[in-house]
C-alpha cells in the first residue's frame, strides 16, 4: 500500500510511547492522524505538539476496552475525515501480575484482556468494516509482543497469553480479509529486538477501578528507571531499541504489505526455531525450563 499526503492514520495508544512514534512518523509523511488514548493530560500534549509541527490532528480521549467508545472513536475519525486508511491498534497495557499463575489476581487478567485484545477486536470492527466498504487500499496494524507472539514469556504469563491471542487475531483478520478480496491488508507487530522505552511498566496509573488491584504488590519497582537501575547496578547489560525504529518498521511494512512486522534479531530466530522444532518433535518445551520465576 502506497502511503502519500491526505491520507488517515488512527493510532490508539498514541499519546507517549510507540504510538506517539507511530504518529509522528505518518504525520511527517503528510497523513492525518487519529490520536487515540485513555490519558488525556498527555494526550493532549501529544496533539499539541504535533500541531505545532504542522500535522493535522484529532485527537480523542478513548478506552479500548469499552466497546463504545472505540465505535465513537470511528464515527469521530469519518465524520472528521471522510475515511480512514491506515489504523493501528497499538493500545495494549502491563497487568502486572505476579507470582505462579494459580496465585495471580483475576483482576489482573479481565484488565488486561479488556485493552490488548478486547481493545483490538473492537478496533477491527469499528474500523474495517468501513476500511473495506470504501474500496480504497488500506492496512490494519495490530501490536503484539515477542513475550507472547514468538516465545511465551513465563514471568509475564498473564501478558505474555494476551499478545499471542493478538497473533491468533491477526492471522484470522489477514485470511478473512484475503477472502474477501478487500483492499484492505493486515500486519502484525512485534516491536524490538530489544527493550523499549514505554509506559508500559506504568501502565497501573490509568487502571480503572472495576479492575482495582486485590491485593497489595511485592515487585520493588514501579517505573521502568527503577527497574533498569536495579539491573544495571547487578551489572547486567540493558539495551534499548528507540520507538521511531519501530514506526519506520511499521511505515515500511504497510509499504510492502508485509505481515510479520519483525525486526531482524539473532535472539529471536532462535526462540522461534527451539520453539518450532519442540512443535514438530512431539517434544517437551524444554526452552520453557529455565526461566526464573521468583
Amino acid at each position: 500500500m502506497d502511503l502519500h499526503t491526505g491520507q488517515v492514520a488512527v493510532v490508539t495508544g498514541a499519546a507517549s510511547g510507540i504510538g506517539l512514534a507511530l504518529a509522528r512518523r505518518f504525520a511527517a509523511g503528510g497523513l492525518k492522524v487519529v490520536l487515540a488514548d485513555v490519558e488525556e493530560a498527555a494526550l493532549d500534549k501529544a496533539a499539541a505538539d504535533l500541531r505545532a509541527e504542522g500535522a493535522e490532528v484529532h485527537a480523542r480521549v478513548t478506552d479500548v476496552g469499552e466497546r463504545a467508545q472505540v465505535m465513537e472513536l470511528a464515527e469521530a475519525a469519518y465524520d472528521t475525515y471522510g475515511a480512514v486508511h491506515v489504523l493501528c491498534n497499538n493500545a495494549g497495557v502491563g497487568s502486572g501480575a505476579e507470582g505462579r499463575m494459580w496465585e495471580h489476581d483475576p483482576n489482573d487478567w479481565q484488565w488486561a484482556f479488556a485493552v490488548n485484545v478486547w481493545g483490538v477486536f473492537h478496533g477491527v470492527q469499528a474500523f474495517v468494516p468501513r476500511m473495506i466498504t470504501s474500496g480504497q487500499p488500506g492496512h490494519v496494524v495490530n501490536t503484539s509482543s515477542s513475550d507472547g507472539g514468538i516465545a511465551p514469556l513465563p514471568t509475564a504469563s498473564v501478558y505474555a497469553v494476551t499478545k499471542a491471542a493478538v497473533v491468533t487475531l491477526t492471522e484470522s483478520l489477514y485470511a478473512h480479509l484475503k477472502a474477501e478480496h478487500a483492499r484492505v491488508g493486515a500486519s502484525v507487530l512485534f516491536p524490538g529486538p530489544h527493550m523499549l522505552r514505554t509506559g508500559l511498566w506504568e501502565s497501573y496509573r490509568n487502571r480503572p477501578a472495576r479492575y482495582a488491584e486485590q491485593r497489595p504488590r511485592k515487585t520493588p519497582y514501579r517505573s521502568l528507571d527503577q527497574w533498569e537501575a536495579a539491573m544495571r547496578a547487578a551489572g547486567k547489560e540493558i539495551r534499548f531499541t528507540p520507538v521511531e525504529e519501530v514506526a519506520d518498521l511499521v511505515v515500511a511494512g504497510i509499504r510492502e504489505d508485509r505481515f510479520w512486522l519483525l525486526p531482524a534479531s539473532e535472539h529471536s530466530d532462535a526462540q522461534i526455531r527451539a520453539r518450532s522444532r519442540s512443535m514438530l518433535g512431539r517434544a517437551n518445551p524444554s526452552y520453557l525450563e529455565s526461566f526464573v520465576l521468583d
